[in-house]
C-alpha cells in the first residue's frame, strides 16, 4: 500500500474511457470542438490492463467511470463487463445522461448501481446554452428510467453566476422530490478558465449557495465519508444535498483520488498538470508492470495538495471528472 506522509492512500480512481464528448459545456471546453484525436486513447485492452494494474498496485477498492461522455466510448460495453473480475466495493458513472436510456440495459446487466447525472439546468434554452449541444428531455427521461430500474442516481449541478444561477432551487426540488441527492460543484479553477477573468465573474461559492436555499428551507450539517469531496446537509423531512466546495471548504487533505486519462496518462491531483505515461508499461508482462506502476503511483502520491486546490491549466474532458 502506497501511504504519504498525511496518511493519504490511493482508493478511487476515476477512469477516463474518451475525453470526447457530445457536449461541449461552457466551463468545460474553451470553444466546442474536440481537443484529442480518437487514435490517441488506449485500446480496449491496453484499458483493461491498465485498470487492472492500478487495482493491484494501488490499493484500488473503489472505481468510477468518467470521460468526456463515457457512455459514447466504443469501450464502455466491455469494461462493464471485464469490471466483475476485479475485487472492488465500488463501481459508479458519470455521465450527462444524453444516452442513458439506451445503456441502461448493459449498466443494469454489470451490477452497477449508482450513477451520477450531470444537469445544471430545467430550462430547455438554457440547457443548450451551456452544454452547447444535447437534449434536457431526453436526458430527464433517461433519469426516471434509472430511478424506475432501481439505480441510486446523483445529481451533479455546476453553479455558474451568468447561465443557471435561478436554477438552484429548481434543481434541488426537483432532486428532493425523487430522493436524488443533489451535488452543487463550485466552479473549478481549470483549464481554459485558469487565466480568465470570466471564472471570477462566474463563480458562486457554498456560502452564496446556502444562503439562497436557507431563504426556503431549514437544513443542517450532517456527517461524510472522511474522503468524501461532498459538505453534506439535510433538509428535514424532504432530503439531503450536497456540495462540493473546492475552493471554500478544500479536501485535499483527504484526497484518495487518481486518475487515469483516456489516453493512458497518471493523475495524482488535479491541482498539478504533471502526468505519467504509462502506455510503455502496459505491454510489460505483469509481475513486471505491477513493480513499475508501484513507482509510478509513489510518484503521482508526491503531486498531492497538502492543503487547497490551486487551479490548473489541465482540461477536465482530458481526466475525467
Amino acid at each position: 500500500m502506497i501511504v504519504d506522509p498525511l496518511g493519504r492512500r490511493f482508493k478511487n480512481l476515476r477512469v477516463s474511457l474518451t475525453a470526447a464528448c457530445n457536449y461541449a459545456c461552457t466551463y468545460c471546453v474553451p470553444d466546442g470542438k474536440k481537443l484529442q484525436a480518437l487514435s490517441a486513447e488506449l485500446s480496449e485492452q491496453e484499458l483493461n490492463y491498465a485498470v487492472r494494474l492500478l487495482v493491484e498496485a494501488g490499493g484500488i477498492d473503489r472505481l468510477r467511470i468518467t470521460g468526456g461522455e463515457p457512455l459514447i466510448s466504443p469501450k464502455f460495453d466491455a469494461l462493464l463487463d471485464s469490471l466483475n473480475e476485479l475485487s472492488l466495493l465500488d463501481i459508479a458513472i458519470t455521465t450527462n445522461g444524453q444516452f442513458l436510456s439506451k445503456k441502461l440495459p448493459v449498466i443494469k446487466r454489470a451490477g452497477i448501481t449508482r450513477l451520477n447525472v450531470s444537469l445544471d439546468t430545467l430550462d430547455h434554452t438554457a440547457f443548450r446554452s451551456i452544454a452547447r449541444s444535447g437534449d434536457l428531455a431526453t436526458v430527464l427521461e433517461g433519469i426516471e428510467e434509472a430511478l424506475a430500474l432501481g439505480l441510486q442516481v446523483k445529481v451533479n449541478c455546476v453553479p455558474i453566476r451568468t447561465a443557471n444561477l435561478d436554477q438552484l432551487l429548481p434543481i434541488l426540488e426537483y432532486c428532493l422530490a425523487r430522493n436524488i441527492e443533489l451535488r452543487y460543484i463550485e466552479l473549478m479553477n481549470m483549464g481554459h478558465l485558469k487565466h480568465n477573468q470570466s471564472y471570477e465573474q462566474d463563480f458562486v461559492g457554498m456560502d452564496e449557495i446556502l444562503e439562497k436555499i436557507g431563504a426556503k428551507y431549514d437544513y443542517y450539517k450532517i456527517d461524510a465519508p472522511l474522503d468524501s469531496t461532498s459538505v453534506r446537509f439535510e433538509i428535514p423531512d424532504f432530503g439531503r444535498f450536497g456540495i462540493i466546495a473546492n475552493e471554500s471548504e478544500p479536501f485535499c487533505r483527504t484526497c484518495t483520488r487518481l486518475r487515469l486519462s483516456s489516453n493512458g496518462q497518471i493523475f495524482g491531483c488535479l491541482s498539478n498538470s504533471k502526468a505519467f505515461s504509462i502506455k510503455q508499461l502496459l505491454n510489460e508482462p505483469y509481475p513486471q508492470a505491477i513493480t513499475e506502476m508501484q513507482t509510478v503511483l509513489r510518484s503521482a502520491m508526491q503531486l498531492k495538495q497538502r492543503l487547497a486546490f490551486t487551479g490548473e491549466t489541465t482540461v477536465m474532458k482530458f481526466i475525467g471528472g
